[in-house]
C-alpha cells in the first residue's frame, strides 16, 4: 500500500511539472507573439529624420526600432530596403508607413516576421491596383505643391508650398529644413500596380490627418476601412508623425500588443 502511494504521488508530481512546463511554454509563445521590433518608413518628399520623436518614444519604451531610407526610385527599389531591415531583425515586427509609404509596406508586410501594420496618413492600395488610381480620385487642393516630372522623372514639393501644403502644424523653420532635404521620388512609382496586398492577411492600424492637403482625409477613410483597420483620427497635416509624435506612438504600441 505504501508503495502503491508513492508511485502516485510520483506520478502526480511528474504530471504536475509537465503541466507547469506547459503553462510555461505557452506563457512565453505568447510573449514572443509582442512585436518589440518597430520598422518606421518615410514616404515621398521626407526622409527618415522626421521619426526622431517618435524614435525617442518608442525606444524609451523598450522597443528596437530601424528607420528604412527608402530611395524612391520605384515600388521594388523600396520594397527591397525594406526587405534589408526586416532580414536583420528576429521575432515579430510592427510595420509602419507614411503616405507614399503606405504602398511600400503593403508590398512588403507580407514578410512573416510582420506581425501588424500602421499606416499614417498613407494609401492603402490592393494588389493590381496602383497610388496614383486612388491619388486621382480627389482633386489636389490648391495648397498642395507637388512639382514635375524633371527631366530625369522625378516629383519633388515646391519650396513654396511645403510648408501650407505638406507640414503646416510645424514650425515653418522645421518645414524649411524637411523640404531642404525631401527625397524626390519616381514619377513612375506612383502608377506601379502592386502584387501583394498584406494588410489582407495582417492586423492593420491607421491613421486620418484631418487636415492634410496631400491625401483627402475622406480618401484616406475609404482605404483604411477596405483593410478593416483600427483607426485614429488627428487633427493634423500631412507630418502627423512628427507634429503628433506621442499619438503616433501610441497606436504603434497598440499594433504592438497585437498577437502575430
Amino acid at each position: 500500500m505504501k508503495m502503491f502511494k508513492f508511485k502516485s504521488l510520483k506520478s502526480l508530481a511528474a504530471i504536475a511539472v509537465l503541466a507547469l512546463s506547459f503553462l510555461s511554454a505557452q506563457t512565453t509563445f505568447a510573449q514572443e507573439q509582442i512585436s518589440k521590433n518597430v520598422v518606421l518608413v518615410h514616404g515621398a518628399f521626407a526622409d527618415g529624420s522626421g521619426y526622431k520623436q517618435v524614435y525617442e518614444i518608442l525606444t524609451a519604451k523598450g522597443y528596437n526600432v530601424r528607420i528604412v531610407q527608402l530611395p524612391l526610385t520605384g515600388l521594388a527599389d523600396d520594397v527591397a530596403a525594406v526587405n534589408r531591415v526586416l532580414d536583420k531583425l528576429e521575432g515579430p515586427t510592427v510595420l509602419v508607413g507614411h503616405s507614399w509609404a503606405g504602398a511600400v509596406i503593403a508590398e512588403a508586410g507580407t514578410d512573416p516576421k510582420v506581425a501588424s501594420l500602421v499606416f499614417i496618413a498613407a494609401f492603402v492600395p490592393d494588389a493590381g491596383e496602383t497610388v496614383a488610381q486612388w491619388a486621382s480620385t480627389y482633386p489636389a487642393t490648391p495648397e498642395n505643391g507637388i512639382t514635375g516630372p524633371d527631366q530625369y522623372g522625378y516629383l519633388f514639393y515646391s519650396k513654396a508650398k511645403y510648408h501650407i501644403g505638406f507640414a503646416a502644424d510645424i514650425s515653418k523653420k522645421e518645414s524649411d529644413f524637411m523640404e531642404a532635404s525631401q527625397v524626390p521620388i519616381l514619377a513612375a512609382s506612383f502608377g506601379t500596380k502592386l502584387s501583394n496586398a498584406a494588410w489582407k492577411t495582417k492586423p492593420s492600424f491607421a491613421i486620418v490627418t484631418l487636415e492634410d492637403k496631400n491625401i483627402h482625409p475622406d480618401l484616406q477613410r475609404k482605404m483604411y476601412k477596405r483593410a478593416n483597420a483600427t483607426v485614429m483620427e488627428i487633427k493634423s497635416s500631412h507630418v502627423v508623425y512628427i507634429s503628433h509624435a506621442a499619438e503616433v506612438a501610441d497606436l504603434i504600441v497598440k499594433a504592438s500588443n497585437t498577437k502575430k
